[in-house]
């Protein structure tokens, strides 16, 4: 069972960095594609990254490339995310996803964490 829980937000200024963290129970988190979500306030929920089982070169939006990096922890049960440059248009919660259903999808969400960047 994947049960995932995100730490590490919290209230930076413009041009600062946090460091997301989220801790999978179940240390299962290597077979599985993970990644991170984001939804700003009055917005949709939008994709920031992901990184495949193989570790293989990960994904970002265009609006998180080159400022953002995703990484998979040594043990089992860690990803992060590294939010270096940070505007207030990266004010949102941030959820992390783990294991792709046959559509695409994630399967399990995390809570999500507050990021909140101030100008």
């Amino acid at each position: 069972q994947v049960q995932l829980v995100e730490s590490g937000g919290g209230l930076v200024q413009a041009g600062g960095s946090l460091r997301l963290s989220c801790a999978d129970s179940g240390r299962t988190l290597s077979r599985y594609s993970v990644g991170w979500f984001r939804q700003a306030p009055g917005k949709e929920r939008e994709f920031v990254a992901r990184i495949d089982p193989s570790g293989s070169t990960p994904y970002y939006s265009d609006s998180v490339k080159g400022r953002f990096t995703i990484s998979r922890g040594n043990s089992d049960n860690m990803i992060y995310l590294q939010l270096d440059s940070l505007n207030p248009e990266d004010t949102a919660v941030y959820y992390c996803v783990a294991g792709l259903d046959s559509t695409g999808r994630f399967v399990y969400w995390g809570q999500g964490t507050q990021v909140t960047v101030s100008s």
